[in-house]
């Protein structure tokens, strides 16, 4: 019962942070504009900017859905974890560390959700897991 709330468990947390990397991802898109984008991280002294702002909006939209399908996990995690580094280092960190006042807060919680998540195993219904259950010792050596 435990192993069975757990994998649905991390379900829930593959969805729920891989959404919101997806969200804001799209965001510096469609709402912002990649434009927009680079001239905010220009503002922010983020170096390269106009290599970083794509950059980081692709890595946003495509680890958002890497999560939510459970795919890539440890490797996605880590990159959107690294990038939310990037956020606190650039934007967050100096404003302390309340989320009312512009702080590093959620920045870290999406950081430290997206290593749990991709260190996991992925849980219920992951790209990973089924995946892996087809490389059977059988299957890997014909």
């Amino acid at each position: 019962m435990l192993d069975q709330s757990r994998s649905v468990a991390f379900l829930i947390a593959r969805v729920v942070v891989g959404g919101i990397f997806l969200v804001h991802g799209y965001q510096k898109f469609a709402t912002m504009g990649i434009a927009g984008t680079t001239k905010f991280f220009e503002s922010a002294g983020i170096p390269l900017a106009a290599a970083a702002a794509p950059a980081v909006a692709v890595l946003e939209v495509a680890g958002g859905l890497a999560l939510i399908l459970g795919v890539a996990l440890p490797a996605v995690g880590t990159l959107l974890a690294l990038d939310m580094v990037g956020a606190i280092l650039f934007v967050h960190g100096a404003n302390g560390f309340g989320v009312d006042k512009g702080g590093y807060e959620f920045v870290l919680s999406l950081a430290a959700g997206a290593l749990a998540v991709g260190f996991s195993g992925g849980g219920a219904l992951a790209l990973d897991r089924l995946l892996a259950r087809r490389r059977t010792p059988e299957t890997v050596a014909a």
